[in-house]
């Protein structure tokens, strides 16, 4: 019978590009989901192998949208617009859930209608199974989210593989911005926490693949969008926060792919990321910034 409900209660958007090696796995993750009254939007991001091959064997089981290869975002936000379901639950192609993930999401939610989006801790393995680190929920008790994702962009748990959202928040705050190739999901959880509660069911219940070919993109448009985000969404804090605080959040941008210019072996650039961090918070990150400097200067493994 068919998996993809009439009156679903989550729309679960999944993109796919290239992914005939991985895909069934992460699909059939989510028909092995204990929650029913779901439907599986996957969007065919003009893949070029066996992708297509492999998502008709589901035939109606799942739903596909096929388009020209328009990105990671442009996928999803198509998935977004074709969805019914109150809730929008993401999953990549590459990562997978464990059977209860999404009955718990929606226990949640439904419990908690302050809850506008939430996610689960994760645990991250490397493409031979191994285990990496486990991606822990962050400490809401002590802060505060929409802060927290300034100056720590990493911090929802699980990123968009964890994420499940209420989809009328979508029409408040957007989707996707198509434009930040890289940070295009740190951006949505802050627009997201600027209007509702977040909270993070602390059970690893999502597997993420960490391969270096997908920690390795181009890190000047990671760190162009990374900039655009935090500079266009300075106006969702608050009025006291859109001073120091801000500038440390944006000294911190630059000092974090300072990092990663200088592991690239971009000393020059790295070294003016440094600085212009330390210029705009000498106070919150020159310590930071001097250490950084200092090792830089010495040829020191960061």
């Amino acid at each position: 019978m068919p998996m993809t409900d009439n009156n679903p209660v989550v729309s679960i958007v999944m993109p796919a590009y290239n992914v005939a090696w991985c895909v069934a796995r992460a699909i059939d993750s989510v028909l092995a989901q204990s929650l029913r009254g779901f439907e599986l939007i996957v969007v065919n991001d003009g893949s070029t192998d066996d992708t297509r091959q492999v998502l008709q064997r589901y035939g109606d089981t799942i739903k596909v949208i096929e388009q020209d290869n328009a990105g990671m975002s442009a996928a999803r936000n198509a998935g977004i617009r074709a969805a019914r379901g109150e809730y929008v639950a993401f999953l990549d192609a590459d990562d997978w859930w464990l059977p209860n993930k999404l009955a718990r999401q929606v226990e949640l939610m439904q419990a908690r209608p302050e809850v506008g989006f939430c996610s689960t801790a994760a645990r991250v393995e490397n493409p031979q199974g191994e285990f990496v680190n486990d991606w822990h929920c962050p400490p809401l008790d002590t802060v505060n989210v929409l802060e927290t994702l300034f100056s720590e962009n990493a911090a929802i748990a699980g990123g968009c593989s964890a994420v499940m959202a209420r989809k009328a928040l979508f029409e408040q705050v957007g989707l996707f911005d198509e434009r930040l190739r890289g940070f295009e999901d740190p951006d949505l959880w802050i627009r997201l926490a600027a209007v509702s509660g977040y909270a993070c069911i602390a059970e690893p219940l999502v597997v993420i693949l960490r391969r270096e070919q997908s920690v390795s993109r181009n890190l000047a448009a990671m760190r162009e969008s990374a900039l655009q985000s935090i500079k266009k969404n300075r106006v969702l804090l608050s009025p006291e926060r859109q001073g120091s605080f801000w500038r440390s959040s944006l000294a911190g941008v630059y000092a974090d792919y300072a990092k990663g210019a200088y592991r690239a072996g971009q000393r020059s650039t790295a070294l003016a990321d440094v600085l212009r961090a330390f210029a705009l918070s000498p106070l919150g990150r020159g310590r930071l910034c001097l250490g950084l400097a200092r090792d830089m200067l010495l040829g020191r493994r960061l």
